[in-house]
Parts: C-alpha cells; sequence; structure tokens
C-alpha cells in the first residue's frame, strides 16, 4: 500500500529515531525555504516503469523526526497561518474533528482547542512512524483530546455521520482515486459538516512537482465527483496556497 497523506514534504537522510517535536533537527541542508519542497522526491510510476497520468504523489514519509525539522518549523506559521486556517473551519466545541494527513501534528494544538475539552480532533495518517511521533506529542504537550489513529491509504475511516470537520493541508494531491477518496468522505460527515482542503496554487514557490499540483478547480471537480458541493474560499488567506470547502 502506497504511503499517500502526509503534510507538506521533504527529502529526508535522516535515520536515527524520531526526536521530540521541540528538538527535531532538519534533514542535513534543508532550510526553513525547502520546508514544503517536494521535488526531490521519486515520481510514481506504474508497474511498467512509466508515469501514471492521474495518480497521486508518492513519498517515503517514514522518517519522523527528520520531518518534523521542517514541518513544525516556526518559519512556517508566516506562510501557513494555521491560526487563521483554523479559525475559517468555525468547529463547534465538543464536536469531532479528523485531521487528514497529520504528519507530525503541525495542527494537532490549535485544532485541540477549536473543539474544546469534550471535542476530539482524530489526527489521520497512513505512516506509522508519523503515528508514533504524534502520540508522544500528544503526551508531552498535553493533549487528551487528540487521537492519532493509523488509517488505509484509501480510506479515512471515519465512522458514518461522525465529523463535524474534515481539514487536508497539503496532502490531497497525495490521493489516488481522489473522487472515491470524497466520498468516503461525504459519508463520514456530520449533519453540517464540511470538508476544507488547503493545497498549493500552481504559481507557488514550494509544492510538489509541476505534474501533480492540482488547480482549485480540479479539487472542485473531483469533490463534486464525489457528491458533495464544493466552493473556492476568496479572497485567498493565504500567499502559496487556495483553500476549497465542501459540504454534502
Amino acid at each position: 500500500m502506497r504511503r499517500i497523506l502526509t503534510l507538506s514534504l521533504l527529502c529526508a537522510a535522516c535515520s536515527a529515531p524520531a526526536p521530540a517535536p521541540h528538538t527535531a533537527a532538519a534533514p542535513p541542508g534543508a532550510s526553513p525555504r525547502e520546508t514544503p519542497s517536494e521535488t526531490t522526491a521519486p515520481e510514481t510510476t506504474s508497474p511498467s516503469g512509466g508515469h501514471r497520468h492521474g495518480a497521486g504523489y508518492h513519498k517515503d514519509f517514514s522518517n519522523a523526526g527528520a520531518f518534523s525539522g521542517s514541518f513544525d518549523d516556526p518559519a512556517r506559521d508566516a506562510w501557513q497561518h494555521p491560526a487563521e486556517v483554523v479559525a475559517l473551519l468555525k468547529v463547534p466545541k465538543g464536536s469531532v474533528v479528523a485531521d487528514l494527513g497529520a504528519g507530525t501534528g503541525y495542527f494537532a494544538a490549535p485544532l485541540s482547542e477549536s473543539v474544546g475539552p469534550s471535542g476530539k480532533v482524530l489526527a489521520l495518517d497512513v505512516e506509522p512512524k508519523m503515528i508514533d511521533f504524534l502520540k508522544r506529542r500528544v503526551h508531552e504537550q498535553k493533549l487528551p483530546n487528540v487521537e492519532p489513529r493509523l488509517v488505509q491509504a484509501d480510506d479515512p475511516g471515519l465512522a458514518p455521520g461522525s465529523v463535524a470537520r474534515v481539514l487536508v493541508v497539503n496532502t490531497w494531491h497525495h490521493i489516488d482515486d481522489r473522487a472515491s477518496y470524497a466520498r468516503k468522505l461525504s459519508q463520514g460527515l456530520a449533519p453540517g459538516g464540511e470538508i476544507w482542503i488547503v493545497d498549493f496554487t500552481r504559481e507557488s514557490e514550494h509544492g510538489p512537482p509541476a505534474q501533480y499540483r492540482l488547480d482549485a478547480e480540479q479539487v472542485i471537480a473531483e469533490l463534486e465527483q464525489g457528491g458533495l458541493h464544493a466552493e473556492l474560499i476568496e479572497p485567498e488567506p493565504l500567499p502559496r496556497q487556495y483553500i476549497v470547502r465542501a459540504r454534502r
């Protein structure tokens, strides 16, 4: 099963055990500017060795400790605007929110605060070592309402009608068969639930290789193929990305 759902990308060379979130170092040669860069990873290929048109962009995210150096770099806040993104969601207190492609848990704390003590954040990822890292982070930062959960690459594993919001940051372009995946997300939404997708524009200096970048219009079409009503959030509040909201 290919791994597809981790937050923004950076080539990692270190194989040491993952350090704690506040001490993790970036991979050798990395800089904050390279935080979301995906251009150094091998491209997705078909069994015959050719590029698979329309496939998600696949990368190895097993070195969670190395990735934390870039994913959790405080400099990321300047362009990712985590507090502003979470505020846009208007999360109901006491509700359940899914962070799809949670990675090392960059959004864990703001989402935890948004749902309140009686709510829950499902931090979902397909990489077991990211989930291990998340568990340590949740313990160290005392976030009892955050539940790291390992999921399958083709299924978010959400119970029907269970979540008020799904946040998908820098992850949608990793998913194969996105229309089918959108249908599964839709089934997991509670009444009034919403899916929020944040991804890189084609003009952004960061992001995946050109052939894997998705226009907002394509993301909207994929969500609508999955039975959802989707729209672009304007004006765009992020300097390098767009935001799409979808509802049942």
